[in-house]
C-alpha cells in the first residue's frame, strides 16, 4: 500500500524562539498553503510545538476539520546553548559530520533519529496522506535521511514555507519531490 507524507517547513516568520509568530506575509502564505493542499485527503496532521509552525498548520487544520497533533520531536533542531557568531559554518558541518555536535546543542544524527521515529509514528497511524509541518533545518535532515544528495545547499536553497511529498510503499521510501503550490510564488 501507498502513502504520501507531506513534509511542509513553516511560513515566514518574525524570529527564530519557538515563541515567534508568523509575520502579515507569513500569516498570507499559510491561508495559500490551505488552498493549494486542500483538495488532499489528509488522514493526520502533525505540528512542531513551536508558534510559527501551528499557525502555518492551523488554517490547513480548520479547513478540513482535522485535528493537529502536536509533537515535540517535530521541533526545530537546536544547534547550540548559546548564540554563536559563525553559526553558518557550524551548521555546514553537522551536515559534513552528522555526529558534530556544539556544546549543548544536537547533532544531526541526533536529530534525524527523532524527526524518523515521527514519521514511522505517521506511517503507522496514516491510511494515505499525512501532513507534518516542521523547521527547514529539521526538515532537510529527515530529507538527507532517505536520500544523501539533500544537503546543506538543500537548506539553504529552502523558502518560506517550502513542501515535499514522500511517497512510500510498504513503508519503504519510493520517491521525493518537491511540490509546487498553486499561486506561487508564496
Amino acid at each position: 500500500m501507498k502513502k504520501k507524507i507531506y513534509l511542509v517547513r513553516h511560513c515566514l516568520a518574525s524570529g527564530q524562539k519557538s515563541t515567534a509568530s508568523l509575520t502579515a506575509e507569513g500569516r498570507d502564505q499559510a491561508t495559500q498553503l490551505a488552498q493549494s493542499l486542500g483538495h488532499i485527503p489528509f488522514d493526520k496532521l502533525y505540528s512542531s510545538p513551536y508558534r510559527r509552525a501551528l499557525q502555518s498548520i492551523e488554517p490547513l487544520a480548520l479547513q478540513l476539520d482535522k485535528p493537529i497533533t502536536i509533537d515535540d520531536r517535530l521541533e526545530e533542531r537546536k544547534l547550540s546553548a548559546v548564540p554563536i557568531e559563525n553559526w553558518i559554518e557550524e551548521l555546514e558541518q553537522t551536515f559534513v559530520d552528522l555526529s558534530y555536535t556544539i556544546e549543548g546543542g544536537e547533532s544531526s544524527q541526533q536529530a534525524i533519529s527523532r524527526s524518523i521515529a515521527v514519521l514511522n509514528d505517521a506511517l503507522l497511524y496514516t491510511k494515505e496522506y499525512c501532513l507534518v509541518m516542521t523547521h527547514g533545518n529539521l526538515l532537510t535532515l529527515i530529507l538527507h535521511h532517505f536520500n544523501t544528495d539533500y544537503q546543506f545547499n538543500t537548506w539553504k536553497k529552502l523558502r518560506n514555507p517550502d513542501v515535499f511529498c514522500l511517497t512510500f510503499h510498504n513503508n519503504t521510501i519510493e520517491s521525493i519531490q518537491n511540490v509546487k503550490l498553486s499561486g506561487e510564488p508564496l
